[in-house]
C-alpha cells in the first residue's frame, strides 16, 4: 500500500481535470443550469485562508450540481481597481496596473493548488480595458435612459486621497482608506438615479426568501420608507425670496414642542445670508469640515449659528421660533431643513441646552407611576419612544390622548391636511449614488466638456477609453488632470477642441455587474443576449455579511438599469436567487511592546526609547498554556528548550525583560495584525484537501471558525485514514467473511444525510456524518464487494469537500472516467427505512436501561420485554408496576 501523499495526488488531478475541461461551462439547452458564484477578490497581493474557506464552500456547491446533472457555471474575477494600487505606486514609484496585474498573477498561483472547480476560461479583471470599455458602454445607454445625470452636490472629501467618499466609505468620520477626517466639500458630480427605486428596491426584499433576513432587515433599512408631513413656516425679517422655509418631518405629532428651526449649512437661504455675514460665514466653514454621514454627523459636537431670523408656528401665528443654522442637518434629505423638538429627540435636545432654548415636553409614558418620569424640560433626557409605544400627549392635536406614535403621526398628518397645513408625503433614506472619484486608477467616466456642445457621450466606437499608462503621482491630486495629450480631444459632437472627463467611476459600479459579464466574458456588447438569458440569475451567491447594503443595493439597481437598457432579460431584476453570507476565518494575534531601540545606545539629551507594538506572525511563536491562559514565545527565544518545562522558564525569563507576547484569541485575521495564516505553508504541510477539509468541518458556514495548527493536524490524520481503509479495500486485504446487511443500510443513510447537509449548507453537520461512515466502514466485517460500493460511495460524498483524494480513491477502487464527473449517488429508500428502533427505559421517570424491538413488534410482547430488563425486575423487586406505559416508537414508562 502506497501512502498518502498530497504533493503528488493534487497536481496530477488538478492537471487531469484542466485536460478533461471539466469546469469549462457552454449553455446546454438539454441540461438545467447552475449558477455559483462567490463574491471576488481584491488582489492585494496573497489569498489568506478566509478566501479558501469562501471559495471552498462555492465549490462544493458547484461541484455537487456538477454530480447531479447540472450544467454549472462557477466563474472567477478580480475586483481590481481602487486607491490601494495608487497607493502602493506612490509608496514604490512604480505604476497602479503593474501593481494589480502582478498581484492577479500571484493569486491565481495561489488559488489554483486549492482545487477550485472553476471555469478559468472566464476570468478578468476590472481593470482590463475590455471589461471597462463594456462598463463605459453601459454608462452611455443609462445617461440615454435618464438614469445617470451631473449636478452641484455637498459630498465627502478626503483631503489625503483628495477624493470624494461615499457615505458608506466614512467610517467614524474618516475615509476608510487614509484614515483623514473627512470634509464637506461642494462639487459637480455624476450621480446614478438609484432614488427613483427606492420603492421597489424596498418592496422585492420580500421576495428575496433565500436571502438571510438580516440582510434584508439593513437593506430594508437603509432604503429607508417614511411617511411624514411636508409643510412650511412663515419667516419673519427674512431675505427676499425667502417668505417660508419649507420642512418635512416624520412626527408631525410632535408640531406642538417645536424650540426651533434648523438649516443645513448648505441650505440656500444659508448661503444667502453667508454672502453679507462674515462672522456667519466663517461658523459654515466649520460646520462643513466634518462628514455628511448620519453616523459622522451624531457623533460631532452639535454647532448651531443664530441667523437672526424667526418663524411664525402654523398652528399660532404669535408664536415665533429663531431659525438656527446646525451642523448636523444634511441637505440632501427631506428639505434641508427640520424643526427641533428637544423634548423627543436627543440631537435636538443637547443643541437646546447648549444654546438655551425652551424646551416643551408633548408626550409622556401612557403607564407607570406618578413622580418616576422625569420630563426632559425637567431635566430629564430626551423621551424618545417606539412608534409602536402608547403614550399620553399633554400637547397633541384634536383627538389626541392616549395612542400609540404610529396612530399619532396619521392623526397629525389629518389634522394639517385639514387644516390647509401641509401634505402628507412618503419619502426615502436613499439618496442618488455618487459615482464620481477624483482619481487614476479606476474607469473613465466616457462623457467630453465641449464649449458649444456642452457635456457629450463619447461614440460608442471610440470605446474604451483606455487610461494612459504614462503617468506619475509624485504630486496629489488625480493626474488625469494635468495630463494634457490624454485629457485633450475633440468633440465627439461638432469635431471642436474639447476636454475628457477627468472624474473616474467609483469602484462600486465595476462590482455591480461583474455577474452579468461572466454570462459572456469575451462579448462585444456588455453582454450577450442568448447567455444573459441562459445563465442568469445567479442561483447561489456567497459573500460576506459587510457588504449587505453597499454591494448587494447597487447590484440590484444596476440589474434593474440594464434591464430598461436592454443587456439583461426581465427575469433577472433581482440578480441572486440565494445569498448565503459566511463566517470569517479567526486566529489568534500575537502582541509584544518591545523599545525600539537599547537604553545604552540613547545619548544624554536625545528622545528615550519608545516602546512600539510588534504583532507576530503564527509561524514565527510557539503557544502553550501558564497557569491555565494561552501565552506565546518567539521561535527564535525559545533557546533549545526541549520541553514545556523549559518553554515556561523562557517565558518568565521574558516576561522580566518585557518580552513576553499576549495572545489575543480568536480576532479577525488582518494583514495589519499579521495573524493570516498562508494557504501555500498549508498546502506545502499537509496538502489542499486538508485545508478544504478544515475551514468546512468545524463550524456551521455561517459562523466564525478558529484556525488552528492542531484541527489542521487532526484533518490530515482523518485524510490519511481514509486514503489507508480505501487501499487496503482496493488491495484485497478484506477478510471474507460475511455479508453486513448493516454497512449497505449505513451507506444509503449517509447518502441521505449528506446530500441534505450539502444542499442546505450544512457542511460541518455533513461531514460530521462523514466521521461516521467512515467509522463504520473501518469496522464493518462485510465482504469485499459490499465494502468496495460503501468505500466508492465514501469518495463521491467526500468529493465536493476533499476532490483530490476522492479522485485518487475512485481510481484506485476501479471507478469509470472521473468522480468529478460521476452521478451523485442516490439512496434506496427502502434501505432507509428502520427495522428495529431502540427504546430508552425509564423507571420512575429516570433512565434506567434501553431495548432493541422490531418496530411492528405488538404492544404487549414489548412490555414482556420491558418487565424482562435487569433493571426494571430490580427495581420491582418481586412486584408489579403500578403503571407500564409504552408509546410506540419512542419511550417507555415504569412507574414502581
Amino acid at each position: 500500500m502506497s501512502r498518502y501523499d498530497p504533493a503528488s495526488i493534487e497536481p496530477k488531478w488538478q492537471q487531469a481535470w484542466e485536460q478533461a475541461g471539466t469546469f469549462v461551462a457552454t449553455r446546454d439547452q438539454d441540461k438545467p443550469k447552475y449558477y455559483v458564484l462567490e463574491m471576488f477578490p481584491y488582489p492585494s497581493g496573497r489569498i489568506h485562508i478566509g478566501h479558501v474557506r469562501n471559495y471552498t464552500m462555492g465549490d462544493v456547491i458547484a461541484r455537487y450540481k456538477l454530480a447531479t446533472g447540472h450544467n454549472v457555471l462557477h466563474p472567477m474575477g478580480f475586483d481590481a481597481f481602487g486607491m490601494p494600487a495608487e497607493n502602493a505606486a506612490m509608496a514604490s514609484g512604480g505604476h497602479p496596473k503593474d501593481w494589480t496585474y502582478s498581484n492577479i498573477d500571484t493569486m491565481v498561483e495561489q488559488m489554483k493548488p486549492l482545487g477550485f472547480g472553476l471555469d478559468w476560461t472566464r476570468m478578468f479583471a476590472t481593470c482590463d480595458p475590455e471589461y471597462y470599455g463594456q462598463q463605459q458602454a453601459l454608462f452611455i445607454d443609462m445617461l440615454s435612459e435618464g438614469l445617470v445625470y451631473r449636478k452641484n452636490a455637498v459630498v465627502n472629501w478626503d483631503p489625503v486621497d483628495m477624493t470624494v467618499l461615499a457615505n458608506e466609505q466614512v467610517i467614524d468620520g474618516c475615509g476608510w482608506r487614509s484614515g483623514a477626517a473627512v470634509e464637506r466639500k461642494e462639487l459637480t458630480q455624476w450621480f446614478f438615479k438609484i432614488s427613483d427605486m427606492s420603492g421597489e428596491l424596498l418592496d422585492a426584499l420580500d421576495g428575496l426568501d433565500e436571502w438571510p433576513a438580516k440582510v434584508k432587515t439593513m437593506q430594508a433599512n437603509w432604503i429607508g420608507r417614511s411617511r411624514g408631513l411636508q409643510f412650511a413656516f412663515s419667516t419673519v425679517d427674512a431675505p427676499e425670496d425667502f417668505d417660508r422655509i419649507d420642512v418635512y418631518t416624520t412626527r408631525p405629532d410632535t408640531l406642538m414642542g417645536a424650540s426651533f428651526v434648523g438649516l443645513s449649512p448648505d441650505h440656500p437661504l444659508t448661503r444667502a445670508l453667508e454672502q453679507d455675514n462674515p462672522e456667519l460665514a466663517a461658523a459654515v466653514a466649520e460646520m462643513r469640515k466634518g462628514g455628511t454621514t448620519e453616523e459622522a454627523l451624531e457623533k460631532a459636537e452639535k454647532l448651531g449659528f443664530d441667523t437672526g431670523i424667526r418663524v411664525r408656528h402654523p398652528f399660532d401665528t404669535a408664536w415665533e421660533l429663531p431659525v438656527y443654522i446646525a451642523n448636523f442637518i444634511l441637505m440632501d434629505y427631506g428639505t434641508g431643513a427640520i424643526f427641533g423638538c428637544p423634548a423627543h429627540d436627543q440631537r435636538d435636545l443637547d443643541f437646546a441646552r447648549k444654546y438655551d432654548l425652551e424646551v416643551r415636553t408633548v408626550f409622556v409614558p401612557a403607564m407607570g407611576e406618578e413622580g418616576t418620569f422625569i420630563t426632559p424640560e425637567d431635566g430629564g433626557p430626551a423621551y424618545v419612544p417606539a412608534k409602536q409605544e402608547t403614550v399620553r400627549y399633554l400637547r397633541g392635536f384634536a383627538g389626541q390622548e392616549a395612542q400609540t406614535g404610529e396612530a399619532a403621526v396619521d392623526a397629525a398628518v389629518d389634522f394639517c391636511e385639514e387644516n390647509g397645513v401641509g401634505q402628507g408625503v412618503t419619502k426615502y433614506r436613499l439618496r442618488d449614488w455618487g459615482l464620481s472619484r477624483q482619481r487614476y486608477w479606476g474607469c473613465p467616466i466616457p462623457v467630453v466638456h465641449c464649449d458649444q456642445c456642452g457635456v457629450v457621450p463619447e461614440k460608442k466606437e471610440n470605446l474604451p477609453i483606455e487610461l494612459p499608462d504614462d503617468v506619475s503621482f509624485d504630486i496629489p491630486g488625480n493626474p488625469l488632470d494635468r495630463h494634457p495629450t490624454w485629457r485633450d480631444c475633440d468633440c465627439p459632437s461638432c469635431g471642436a477642441p474639447a476636454k475628457r472627463e477627468t472624474d473616474t467611476m467609483d469602484t462600486f459600479v465595476d462590482s455591480s455587474w461583474y455577474f452579468a459579464r461572466f454570462t459572456a466574458p469575451r462579448a462585444v456588447t456588455p453582454t450577450d443576449k442568448a447567455d444573459a438569458e441562459y445563465w442568469m440569475n445567479v442561483d447561489q451567491y456567497i459573500g460576506g455579511i459587510e457588504h449587505a447594503i453597499l454591494h448587494l443595493l447597487y447590484s440590484r439597481f444596476f440589474a434593474r438599469a440594464m434591464i430598461k437598457t436592454g443587456h439583461l432579460p426581465a427575469s433577472a431584476a433581482e440578480p441572486f436567487n440565494a445569498l448565503f453570507t459566511q463566517g470569517m476565518v479567526t486566529h489568534a494575534i500575537y502582541l509584544s511592546e518591545e523599545l525600539d531601540k537599547p537604553i545604552e545606545e540613547t545619548k544624554p539629551g536625545r528622545t528615550p526609547p519608545m516602546l512600539r507594538k510588534i504583532y507576530h506572525y503564527p509561524e514565527d511563536v510557539i503557544e502553550f498554556n501558564y497557569d491555565g491562559r494561552p501565552v506565546a514565545i518567539r521561535r527564535v527565544d525559545v533557546k533549545g528548550a526541549a520541553n514545556l518545562e523549559e518553554l515556561r522558564e523562557v517565558y518568565e525569563l521574558d516576561q522580566a525583560d518585557a518580552r513576553a507576547i499576549e495572545v489575543i484569541p480568536s480576532a479577525k485575521m488582518s494583514k495589519s495584525k499579521n495573524n493570516v495564516v498562508d494557504p501555500m505553508s498549508i498546502i506545502a504541510t499537509y496538502g489542499a484537501d486538508t485545508a478544504r477539509w478544515f475551514v468546512l468541518s468545524d463550524s456551521p458556514p455561517e459562523r466564525d471558525v478558529e484556525w488552528t495548527a492542531s484541527g489542521a493536524e487532526a484533518a490530515s490524520k482523518h485524510l490519511t485514514r481514509v486514503y489507508r481503509i480505501a487501499s487496503e479495500i482496493a488491495a484485497g486485504d478484506v477478510p471474507e467473511t460475511r455479508e453486513d446487511p448493516a454497512l449497505l443500510k449505513e451507506t444509503h443513510k449517509a447518502i441521505q444525510d449528506i446530500t441534505l447537509g450539502v444542499e442546505a449548507f450544512g457542511f460541518n453537520a455533513a461531514i460530521a456524518k462523514l466521521y461516521g461512515f467512515t467509522n463504520a466502514l473501518s469496522k464493518s466485517r462485510a465482504g469485499s464487494e459490499t465494502k468496495r460500493f460503501a468505500a466508492k460511495t465514501l469518495a463521491q460524498l467526500m468529493s465536493p469537500m476533499t476532490p483530490h483524494l476522492s479522485e485518487e480513491i475512485w481510481q484506485l477502487l476501479g471507478g469509470e472516467g472521473l468522480i468529478a464527473n460521476a452521478p451523485w449517488p442516490v439512496a434506496d429508500a427502502a434501505m432507509l427505512v428502520e427495522d428495529t428502533v431502540t427504546l430508552p427505559i425509564q423507571v420512575n421517570g429516570k433512565r434506567r436501561g434501553e431495548i432493541d424491538v422490531p418496530t411492528d413488534m405488538p404492544k404487549e410482547e414489548v412490555e414482556k420485554l420491558v418487565l424482562a430488563h435487569e433493571a426494571v425486575v430490580r427495581a420491582l423487586d418481586g412486584g408489579q408496576p403500578k403503571k407500564l406505559i409504552v408509546v410506540p416508537g419512542r419511550i417507555v414508562n415504569v412507574v414502581v
